[in-house]
């Protein structure tokens, strides 16, 4: 009797000390229909949620309710009693029926006529310039953020699994979201203190990082820069959001009243400032929208909080749900500032409600803000290449009096776990597996093997081509590294190598010397704008399966020393001298040149079939906006889209190491991706070219072909190799995906989520006289002086990783041995 007294004690304590609310359930209809985007708000608080397309809903708070109210334009408000803290399951009916009068009622689509909501929206619209930041000419504040993935929908099953023997004790951290409702397992946390400083005047802005402290995986730059491309800030305000590569409507765009249905649906007082609230949701499926509701002054028509989930329905792959939610204070009785920012997605491979993925989320906290002080200009130009390890070796107790939240006994918990995780042999048995299968390399200490995914090719003159190569990788920020591989074609009966270097020999400028030397195969020609890395690998001399002839393949003996320098954040300048030879590698195949012309009486003149040519090269590369991941002589590119400049002007030296001749080549190649908000996004690109003096076939301009089956970009569909050569030419390529934008307007496509792809490309060249004069390798040169172009149509997002694309030729169409129509499919994870 005593201890079951003792019990109820304790259990009487902790429902005070740990009360909490949670509810789960459906919202149907009459005729037991979902009802989708119902508000479900706790009784007496402004916390609350929006039903999902199915009708669904989670709800969780730390207080303790005693009942629901579920409302929906068009039905009776329902209260519903809660007797549990605990409850799952519910399915609560709304009623048709006549709400207050003064009400406007709406049913499925909103009326875009006396819909006092869209009038506060136009207010909105006013006085979104005048709100927040862009009050002040500069200004200032302190950051925290805070990145966690987890494991999530994790059941007795799941912890069952064989996989996690020997770690089962992760399972003590198991914890259930506010937002679904599921349960996770955290897996990976980071927290961030950083200073922020902005110049309106000037566009500027800056953070500089303070501390960061990390658990979960090894080389954890790659997690991040992933996870903060994904979250990259954004401004509510604006007409669109850019997550996922992707363009998102906003509630508060100007185009939003064609897009969203708005519903005022109550008003209140919040810290002390008369509030609006309004209900939005989508007007079409789909498409790449919202739902959720917003709550906005009725004075300065600022936002003060606003919570939207992405629809399940919108077109976007891997991502189940977002979540984001906002909140701002109010400064001086009239600046709202934002001062939280959350924002959660789940990643899964299907968006069914039971299955299996991870969330990734972001909890970002912002105070102490000052305005008005000025910095100079060189205040904010962006760090080279500079890394401070000290941030990252900060105490816990510096972590616990600068957070600007407590961390939670659960959250410190998930820190010992991680860290007890990385000495489990079986955890990193795991992690080795996902890292081979991300990079490609096989690590053994010190030395990766790889890349492993080009260990296998075939083309006509090799036969089967067997490759085995290396680096050396002490870590993503290694100052130098060596690498190279070896390779063997079983028809040509020949090995093949190719050995690089590079060394950093200034850290914050990224002063980089490098050398090496290839003897190899290679489908020269395979693009027009290309640079002298000993270690490219042509993709058309080593593809498994090829449309037509794959026999014009070249020797070549290339031998390479450079430096690079980075003076300017993404503006990089080289330089370098090579050396190569060439020499056809097929016997149906020539490469051979007059070195004295034939003359009048039929002589044939001397021929050559081997070039030796010395070089040197200049080149710059402006790619703005571009985000790296790394600060070593290696680094990987954030997959962002971002404009690319290369400029290239080499020249050819005669009679240096007996090179053949003498001239002068420049080249431009500009790329640049447009996001057109929710028509998708488009890609400019142009190339042009020019080579001054007389070179033979191996050093001409050769208009790429594609004889593969698959995509490739800056290739020609339709054009065989060496169809087209010049000595100067102009392209130009336009593609454009809809995202889906169209197909989501026909019924009985939608579900597929297909996205539609077209595109168009061109390309003029010409070739001199000397040079036509010049070639005596039986080919003959063809330049695209009428202009060649051919369109193309595609469907992407086939099963999610499947895009298939049909390509058409516009002019050259009575060429013998060549397609006029090509279908090319390509393989890739896109969100």
């Amino acid at each position: 009797m005593k201890n079951k007294l003792i019990v109820t004690v304790f259990i009487l304590i902790s429902n005070v000390l740990f009360a909490q609310t949670k509810v789960s359930g459906i919202v149907v209809d009459n005729t037991n229909q979902p009802v989708p985007y119902a508000n479900v708000v706790f009784k007496g608080s402004n916390e609350g949620t929006v039903t999902n397309e199915d009708g669904r809903f989670y709800i969780e708070s730390e207080k303790t309710f005693s009942a629901l109210i579920v409302s929906f334009v068009g039905f009776e408000t329902k209260i519903v009693p809660l007797t549990k803290a605990v409850n799952y399951n519910f399915k609560i009916l709304l009623s048709d029926g006549q709400q207050l009068n003064e009400v406007v009622i709406f049913t499925g689509k909103t009326s875009k006529k006396n819909n006092p909501a869209l009038d506060i929206l136009r207010k909105i619209w006013e006085r979104k310039r005048k709100n927040g930041l862009r009050q002040f000419n500069q200004y200032q504040f302190d950051k925290y953020e805070k990145v966690e993935f987890d494991m999530n929908t994790i059941d007795s099953a799941f912890m069952k699994n064989k996989i996690f023997k020997g770690m089962e004790f992760i399972f003590n951290q198991v914890d259930t979201s506010k937002i679904t409702g599921k349960t996770y397992l955290p897996i990976f946390i980071n927290e961030a203190l950083y200073d922020v400083s902005g110049d309106n005047k000037l566009n500027k802005r800056k953070e500089k990082l303070k501390a960061n402290k990390t658990s979960g995986f090894e080389g954890n730059q790659q997690i991040l820069a992933f996870v903060k491309d994904l979250y990259s800030d954004f401004d509510i305000y604006n007409n669109y959001l850019t997550f996922f590569d992707k363009s998102f409507t906003s509630p508060l765009s100007r185009t939003g009243i064609d897009t969203y249905n708005y519903v005022l649906k109550d008003s209140s007082f919040i810290d002390n400032k008369w509030c609006y609230n309004i209900v939005f949701y989508p007007r079409r499926k789909n498409e790449l929208t919202f739902k959720g509701d917003f709550w906005v002054s009725d004075t300065t028509f600022a936002i003060k909080k606003i919570n939207m989930a992405v629809t399940k329905s919108a077109n976007i792959n891997w991502v189940k749900d977002i979540y984001i939610e906002q909140e701002f204070e109010v400064m001086n009785d009239s600046v709202f500032l934002l001062t939280k920012d959350y924002m959660m997605s789940d990643f899964a491979l299907n968006k069914k409600e039971k299955s299996k993925g991870v969330y990734g989320k972001r909890t970002t906290f912002y105070k102490n803000h000052q305005f008005n002080i000025e910095k100079p200009l060189a205040f904010y130009k962006d760090e080279i290449n500079f890394i401070d390890n000290e941030v990252y070796k900060k105490s816990d107790e510096y972590w616990k009096e600068n957070r600007f939240e407590n961390l939670s006994k659960d959250e410190l918990g998930v820190y010992k776990m991680l860290d007890t995780l990385q000495t489990v042999k079986k955890f990193k048995q795991i992690y080795n597996l996902v890292s081979i299968l991300g990079s490609g390399y096989v690590q053994f200490g010190n030395f990766d093997y790889g890349p492993i995914f080009s260990s296998f090719g075939f083309n006509e003159v090799e036969g089967i081509r067997l490759r085995a190569g290396g680096r050396t990788y002490f870590g993503p920020n290694d100052t130098w590294r060596l690498q190279g591989y070896t390779a063997y074609g079983f028809d040509d009966n020949k090995f093949k190598y190719g050995l690089s270097g590079k060394w950093m020999a200034d850290k914050r400028n990224r002063i980089i010397l490098s050398g090496g030397n290839r003897r190899d195969i290679e489908q020269i020609g395979a693009s027009l704008t290309t640079t002298n890395d000993v270690l490219g690998r042509s993709f058309a001399s080593s593809a498994l399966f090829t449309t037509g002839a794959n026999g014009k393949l070249t020797n070549i003996n290339l031998t390479n020393v450079a430096v690079e320098i980075e003076p300017i954040k993404n503006l990089i300048f080289s330089t370098g001298i090579s050396y190569r030879t060439l020499e056809s590698a097929s016997n149906t195949f020539s490469l051979n040149y007059y070195t004295t012309l034939p003359s009048t009486t039929n002589s044939s003149g001397e021929v050559k079939s081997e070039v030796k040519q010395s070089e040197a090269n200049f080149e710059i590369e402006y790619t703005p906006k571009r985000k790296t991941i790394g600060y070593g002589v290696e680094r990987a590119n954030v997959d962002s889209p971002y404009s690319r400049l290369y400029l290239n002007y080499s020249h050819g030296f005669k009679g240096i190491l007996n090179s053949d001749f003498k001239y002068d080549k420049i080249q431009l190649y500009y790329k640049q991706p447009i996001i057109i908000g929710p028509l998708g996004r488009t890609n400019l690109i142009m190339e042009v070219g020019k080579t001054f003096g007389t070179v033979p076939l191996g050093l001409m301009s050769v208009i790429p072909g594609n004889q593969t089956y698959f995509s490739i970009e800056n290739t020609f569909n339709n054009l065989n190799f060496y169809e087209f050569v010049s000595d100067q030419y102009a392209t130009f390529q336009w593609n454009h995906n809809f995202n889906g934008r169209l197909f989501s307007r026909i019924p009985f496509m939608r579900k597929l989520n297909w996205r539609e792809i077209i595109g168009i490309k061109g390309v003029y060249g010409t070739i001199s006289n000397a040079n036509r004069a010049i070639n005596a390798s039986g080919l003959p040169y063809n330049a695209p002086e009428n202009v060649y172009w051919e369109y193309n149509a595609g469907i992407g997002n086939i099963f999610k990783v499947f895009r298939i694309d049909f390509a058409w030729r516009g002019s050259y169409l009575n060429v013998p041995e060549t397609n006029n129509f090509s279908v090319k499919g390509s393989f890739g994870f896109y969100f």
